[in-house]
């Protein structure tokens, strides 16, 4: 995952110094290029996957399957085929982290999400409230809802407390 990150950083600098160095006509030439290369990247794709649909419960299956590695999930949300529904996808993660939490004898409640992709979440039992807390939302909770859902526009946590600062301790 490393390298597909390091790929798109590539291609945001290189469009960042296409956008600064090109007079405008040429930066919109190269606006519509991408877009165009996109829109036959979708179809493409969404005819794989109509493709593979029309096996049945045995397609769907594959299609899910393959929608939950991290780079083709990213695909498929950036031309809007992801199979699975925002919200489907932040429960299944919240569920990947629940045992994690349980051992240090907390939960994560899922709250509300919001038609402009805002999360709403609560933690629960000893979690809630303490200063570590903060820690364990930005390391655990965060990082396992935005892998399996870089569509959230926002996480709001409710019984998060921010760690105390360093000059506290």
């Amino acid at each position: 995952m490393d390298e597909l990150r390091d790929r798109i950083a590539r291609v945001e600098a290189l469009a960042r110094e296409v956008e600064t160095g090109a007079d405008p006509e040429t930066w919109a030439r190269v606006r519509e290029l991408v877009r165009c290369l996109m829109d036959v990247h979708a179809e493409g794709l969404e005819r794989l996957l109509g493709r593979i649909a029309d096996r049945g419960e045995e397609g769907v299956a594959i299609i899910d399957d393959v929608a939950s590695d991290a780079a083709i999930g990213s695909l498929l949300l950036l031309h809007d085929l992801h199979p699975s529904p925002l919200e489907a996808r932040v429960r299944r993660a919240l569920d990947g982290v629940r045992p994690y939490l349980a051992t240090h004898g907390g939960n994560v409640e899922f709250v509300g999400l919001s038609e402009r992709g805002v999360l709403r979440l609560r933690l629960e039992g000893s979690c809630q409230g303490c200063p570590s807390s903060a820690a364990t939302l930005k390391t655990t909770i965060e990082e396992a809802v935005l892998a399996a859902a870089p569509d959230v526009a926002k996480i709001e946590v409710e019984g998060a407390v921010a760690a105390a600062p360093e000059a506290a301790r």
